[in-house]
C-alpha cells in the first residue's frame, strides 16, 4: 500500500488542483510502479509559510525580500 505525503505552502490551492495531483499521484504510481490505485494513500499538508523555512529564514520572510 504507498502512502504519499505532500507538502505545501498554503497558499490558496484550489480543491479542484488538490483533486488533480491526488490522481495524477495515484496514477503515476499505477503507471511506473503497477500499484494498486485502490490501496494507494495520497494526503497533502498544508504549511503555513510562516512555518516553512528555507536557508535559515521563514518563506513569509523570503517572499517579502523578493526572493
Amino acid at each position: 500500500m504507498p502512502y504519499v505525503n505532500i507538502r505545501i505552502t498554503r497558499e490558496g490551492a484550489t480543491p479542484e488542483q488538490k483533486a488533480k495531483l491526488i490522481e495524477g499521484v495515484t496514477r503515476l504510481l499505477r503507471e511506473t510502479l503497477g500499484k494498486n490505485p485502490a490501496t494507494t494513500v495520497v494526503t497533502i499538508d498544508e504549511v503555513e509559510t510562516d512555518n516553512w523555512g528555507i536557508g535559515g529564514e521563514t518563506v513569509t520572510a523570503r517572499r517579502k525580500r523578493g526572493q
